[in-house]
This record gives structure tokens, sequence and C-alpha cells, in this order.
């Protein structure tokens, strides 16, 4: 496995008379913040999507983060989304040599699908590092379309283990972690991105915060940045479903959880399903969120590390 070490660009900087100083921060910036069908979903004529249709101003890319070092000029993708093609472009602008690896979640359609692109009826790539929890790198390699990719070599795939580090490049580390939630192909993880000065978590998709073995305020506390499932507000948001049966945390519930960290301004709700009333700009539910002083991710927000 190779990753690329930035030594060779310090050393540029010593001879050439600048600081460290000189050196930009890391930072991980958000491509996406949609559940895995998107804003506005297929099918949807409803109020919450109707007038988002004809406005691509007002249509919203599926969860997705980039990480970037802008010294060395390498990138990451977290989640290769149904809207990879945008999102890859949002990251490189088109300059493919510039992304170093793609890191998957788990195996639900708007986490991994975006690797059809990679194959030869598109990009045709070669040996572009993908890293996989275990089950999740099995389900890749035996099953179709995904194990053309793995033969073709258009992928290359690396295994991650549950809380390993790993090091990107002198300056940024990742960390998986496992999280529970419905794991029929693959398990889940979130991720913790560490720069030189600050730390992210990322949390798409999970359970209830009580299924987890780690308290979600502790950790939300630990770090600068915590961005986590937001899919949907509450209870009754989808009519004639119980959603107490849905395995994710309404944010009303987070808030609650939450409510102790001392400095909110670094919990991001992100995911949201189509049907989220914070995605409505004027909404009671997302001035309740923004008063409460949590904030809401938003497309292009770039966070330092």
């Amino acid at each position: 496995m190779k990753i690329t070490s930035m030594i060779g660009l310090t050393l540029f900087l010593l001879i050439s008379g600048c600081t460290q100083s000189a050196l930009q921060d890391p930072y991980v910036v958000v491509l996406g913040i949609a559940q895995d069908a998107g804003v506005p979903q297929a099918g949807c004529m409803k109020e919450c999507c109707i007038g988002r249709w004809n406005n691509p101003s007002n249509q919203l890319m599926v969860t997705s983060l980039g990480i970037v070092d802008p010294n060395s000029k390498e990138t990451w993708m977290i989640e290769a989304t149904p809207d990879f093609p945008n999102q890859l472009k949002m990251l490189t602008d088109n300059n493919q040599d510039k992304l170093e690896g793609i890191f998957l979640t788990h195996a639900h359609i708007g986490h991994y699908t975006g690797l059809i692109h990679l194959g030869r009826e598109a990009m045709g790539t070669q040996k572009v590092n993908v890293y996989a929890m275990p089950k999740m790198a099995k389900f890749l390699r035996s099953n179709g379309p995904w194990s053309q990719l793995v033969d073709l070599e258009n992928i290359r795939i690396n295994k991650l283990k549950n809380e390993k580090t790993l090091e990107l490049n002198d300056r940024i580390s990742i960390t998986p972690f496992i999280v529970p939630h419905r794991d029929e192909f693959s398990e889940t993880v979130g991720y913790k991105i560490e720069g030189p000065s600050k730390s992210l978590i990322f949390i798409p998709d999970i359970d209830k915060w009580e299924k987890w073995e780690e308290d979600i305020e502790k950790v939300a506390s630990e770090n600068e940045y915590t961005l986590i499932d937001g899919s949907f507000f509450e209870n009754g948001e989808i009519p004639g479903r119980d959603m107490s049966e849905i395995p994710h945390p309404f944010i009303v519930e987070s808030m609650e959880v939450l409510r102790d960290v001392k400095d909110k301004s670094g919990i991001h709700f992100i995911h949201f399903n189509h049907t989220n009333p914070v995605l409505n700009q004027d909404s009671s539910p997302r001035k309740d969120v923004l008063n409460a002083g949590f904030n809401i991710a938003g497309s292009g927000q770039k966070m330092s590390i």
C-alpha cells in the first residue's frame, strides 16, 4: 500500500528559505449533504421536492467529504456516491491524478455505487485506491459489477481495520471505527480525520445513539468538528410510517443527547432525507437547530484541520 509522504515538500520549503508558516492547513470539504437518493428524490412530486426539479441550484448531492492537502496537491474522497462525477470535479477540478484514494463507510447505495464511474464504460482508471473494511471489501470482490473493477484493476482494494489509524501523509491521518447500522451486506464505519491542529468525526449513518458503545457527547466534546447523521428531524416526518422503527437518530434526539456539549458550533448535521424540514432555509425546525447552537452542513463548506 503506497501512502504519499511530504518529506520532499518539506525539504524543498526549507532549502528555498520558506518556513513552516508557508504551509497551508489541510482541510475537509463537504461535497454533498443529502441522503443516499439525493434531493429531489426520484418519483417525488411533493412540496419538499417539486420546487427543486427545475432549479439546479436547489438540487442537493449525496453526502460525501473530500480531504485536501493544498501543499502536496493530494486529495482523498470519503464515499463514492451516485453524484461521483460532479463531486470528483468539485474536489480535483477533473484532475484525477490528485485523487489518492476513496474511503467507503458501508454498502448502502448512496455510499459506494459511484465506483462504477471508475470502470471501462466511463473513466477506465488504473488501480485507484479504495479503502474498505473486510466485509465491504469482500462484497466488492464477490459481486458484479464491482468485481469487474477489481478484476480489470480499475480499483485496488485496501483493507481497513477497526480503530487502526492510517497515515495519509505526514500531516493527515484517518481512523475508521465501527458503528451500529443496518449491515445487510457489510459493516458500517464512521471516520476520524486528524490534521496538524484539529480533528473531525464523520458519522453519516448510525442507529440510535444508545446502541453505540461510545458516548457521542464525549466524542463531540473531544473533537473540533463532528458531522453526524441528520437524516430525519423528528417522528412523523414520513406520513403513514412509524418512524421509531427507522434506524437513525432523529435530529431532535441528537440535540437532546448533545445538549450539555459546551461548544456546539462544531457539531454539524448532515445526510438529510429529502423530507427533512431543515433543508428549508426558512423553516422553524432549521431555526431551532441553529438557535440551539448546532450547525447544518452545507455543500462546499471547508473545515481546516
